[in-house]
């Protein structure tokens, strides 16, 4: 069993990322979602009983009091920020790196329902738009951008912009050098 510290310490890393504001919609999807994944590790099926109890009905209240579907088995990363609550949904597959920021109205879901556990990757870094969808297994590269009300289906490369629907992506421009360098 993974030690109570180990939770405490990633919900405060998620409350840091998240403005230090514990009444934030977001941090507290991410508190239980992180509170069902710790209450896995427990051995004994005696004990781990009244957790999950507590995790479901958790889960449920965050889901429909704040419209944020995050199940405890998708993998999600440190220090992610979930800026505005609302049609917010997480397939229970799809990985979500580290510093990632997703916006109100996202759907991370499967693009088939005859291929149930195809779910989308998200590297470190990516900004996901309010209202995008992005579908699929596809892996979105670290530090992309997903406009807003875009549909992703196929994979976008790190660094890129993906906009539209279907959506593009289009490489970003690098900053252009002062010339007193």
């Amino acid at each position: 069993m993974k030690p109570l510290k180990e939770l405490v310490d990633v919900v405060r890393e998620d409350w840091e990322a998240n403005g230090r504001d514990w009444t934030r919609p977001g941090f507290r999807a991410l508190a239980v979602h992180r509170f069902g994944n710790w209450r896995m590790d427990v051995d004994s099926k005696m004990a781990r009983a009244p957790l999950s109890v507590l995790y479901r009905a958790a889960f449920r209240f965050v889901r429909n009091y704040y419209g944020i579907e995050l199940p405890y088995s998708a993998k999600v990363g440190r220090q992610v920020v979930i800026e505005h609550q609302g049609g917010i949904v997480v397939h229970g597959d799809t990985t979500i790196g580290d510093r990632c920021v997703i916006r109100q109205g996202v759907t991370l879901g499967m693009k088939n329902v005859g291929k149930p556990f195809d779910a989308p990757t998200l590297g470190e870094g990516v900004d996901v738009g309010a209202g995008a969808v992005v579908l699929g297994a596809i892996t979105v590269g670290d530090g992309a951008s997903i406009g807003a009300n875009s549909v992703v289906l196929a994979d976008v490369e790190a660094g890129d912009l993906a906009v539209g629907v279907p959506a593009q992506a289009k490489r970003r421009r690098k900053a252009v050098e002062s010339k007193d360098s």
